[in-house]
């Protein structure tokens, strides 16, 4: 049998070598004109047989994966299902890598049905799981994408999570009894699975593996390892549907510990701060948690700010933007604002403080989240309405620019990344009428959103002419002033600015004369 398939290992090295190096992605037609010349059980018996011919391993590695990623080449895998499983096993690491990825491709391009079978019926789910926590990185993250992949089908999930879960298939098991390094693996297979889609993340609440993440965010007896588990919730956060399985957990508990512990690294509260901003920021989380959660948040973050002054500067940018992040909802803007004191006051005298850049410019953006930029329903309720003003009117109060007009220009007259923060602040605070009559009142600010000149760069000038309309659309949405003269001029300009556009559009010019007296030698 092995002399049947058995090639010159030098031709089938050139060959391959050119196969494998050729541009672009490999084709239906130059897959089986490449197996045509050399047969798929001729290639993996050199792959089993020839593993000390110098070159020939890695690239018949990379042939074969440009041959299983083809439609056609997929369409052979389930015919060469012992191979695979074999591969799994090997010795070596790009072998168990190209088993991997072939099982993504078996998944990818077969029939569900078919594909699921032949995963059940050769063994191959425990074999991924050990090329998890024993291969190498780049093995453990094939065999993760194939798990995902397999989870994506609900009969791969009953392969995965059965009734009568055995100590090899286990999760939980696993996690317990592998090294650290293999146990951050099933951690991040485990948020893998869950950001696949609601009802995945449904079956890996139910078998309680959340809890593995709750019992790591808990231990903090390991700077690095806490560390990495939050860098997982992190990406757990930005799943649509986390906070409906999380907010039946104790991690947003466990986040606001971290934040609240002064004895914790600065780095570990600064992520925790993150995460918790964005997981409040969703737009069901209202569904899911109560006003007592956010309160536990803002209060925590509000503390480590007060507590931090002008120090760790990097901390205090992540307290910030994870105020603005909570802010971004109306629910959660008004919260910032009943507390007491209210939480928004560290946002916004932030934002107007130019003693440290990065700092402003985290503050701006937190508080344009705040104030509706990017909500649909801008404005907050009375009181909080009525705190929001307040507060910006003592901001500029105690200083020199005495009004908010004056701190919005001296915004708009520094840097560009400082300006674009700026746009996005007037975008959404000059719904309110008397942040409308701030920015009218100051032909300056007018004259910096109407003029397409002030940027080059496309966000910029996008940023701008967003501003512009906002400004133009409160103003013709006020009675009493878009029908007072005296505001006739100002309504023009933001029109014909409107109308110009964003992107460096000039006002036509006649073409001028040039006249010169002679020179004269």
């Amino acid at each position: 049998m092995e002399e049947e398939y058995s090639v010159d290992p030098a031709q089938l090295l050139s060959a391959a070598t050119e196969f494998a190096n050729d541009p672009g992605a490999a084709s239906d037609v130059s897959v089986k004109e490449f197996l045509d010349r050399f047969p798929l059980p001729a290639i993996i018996n050199a792959l089993q047989t020839r593993g000390d011919y110098p070159g020939l391993v890695d690239v018949l590695v990379d042939s074969l994966e440009r041959v299983f990623r083809t439609k056609y080449g997929a369409s052979l895998i389930p015919h060469y299902m012992p191979f695979i499983v074999v591969g799994l096993g090997a010795d070596s690491q790009r072998i168990r890598y190209l088993a991997c990825k072939t099982v993504s491709c078996l998944l990818e391009n077969n029939d569900d049905t078919v594909a699921v079978h032949l995963i059940s019926q050769y063994g191959v789910y425990p074999l991924l799981l050990d090329c998890l926590v024993q291969g190498d990185e780049r093995v453990a993250t094939a065999s993760a994408e194939a798990i995902r992949n397999l989870a994506v089908s609900p009969k791969g999930l009953v392969i995965m999570f059965p009734s009568d879960s055995s100590e090899a298939t286990n999760l939980e098991i696993l996690a317990g009894k592998c090294s650290s390094m293999g146990r951050v693996r099933v951690l991040a297979l485990i948020v893998k699975l869950f950001s696949v889609s609601s009802s995945v993340a449904s079956v890996v609440y139910s078998s309680k593996l959340l809890g593995l993440l709750e019992k790591e965010v808990s231990n903090s007896g390991d700077t690095l390892v806490t560390l990495t588990v939050l860098e997982l919730l992190y990406e757990l956060a930005e799943v649509q549907h986390s906070t409906e399985f999380l907010s039946k957990t104790t991690i947003i508990q466990l986040l606001c510990a971290i934040i609240s512990d002064a004895s914790a690294d600065s780095v570990l509260r600064s992520r925790a701060m993150m995460i918790t901003g964005r997981l409040l920021s969703k737009e069901n989380v209202f569904m899911f948690l109560d006003n007592s959660s956010f309160e536990a948040v803002i209060s925590a973050i509000s503390r480590r700010f007060d507590f931090l002054g002008s120090q760790d500067a990097d901390e205090c940018e992540c307290a910030l933007e994870a105020l603005g992040h909570i802010g971004s909802s109306n629910q959660g803007a008004t919260l910032l604002f009943s507390s007491s004191p209210p939480a928004a006051r560290h946002v916004i005298d932030a934002a107007f403080d130019r003693q440290q850049r990065n700092k402003q410019l985290a503050a701006l953006h937190s508080l344009a989240n705040i104030v509706g930029e990017a909500r649909n329903d801008i404005i907050l309720t009375g009181d909080a309405e009525e705190t929001l003003r307040r507060l910006i009117y003592e901001a500029a109060s105690r200083t020199s620019k005495v009004l908010p007009s004056g701190l919005l220009l001296s915004v708009l007259q520094q840097d560009f990344e400082i300006r674009l923060a700026g746009y996005r602040l007037i975008t959404g605070l000059v719904a309110r009428p008397w942040c409308l009559m701030e920015i009218i009142l100051k032909p300056e600010i007018i004259q910096i959103v109407t003029d397409t000149l002030t940027e080059t760069q496309k966000i910029g000038m996008e940023a701008r002419h967003n501003c512009c309309q906002a400004v133009f659309k409160s103003l013709t949405s006020s009675p009493n002033l878009v029908s007072d003269p005296a505001f006739a001029g100002v309504a023009a300009k933001l029109q014909e600015a409107i109308r110009r556009g964003p992107y460096l559009a000039k006002t036509r010019t006649e073409a001028q004369p040039a006249v010169m007296t002679a020179e004269r030698f």
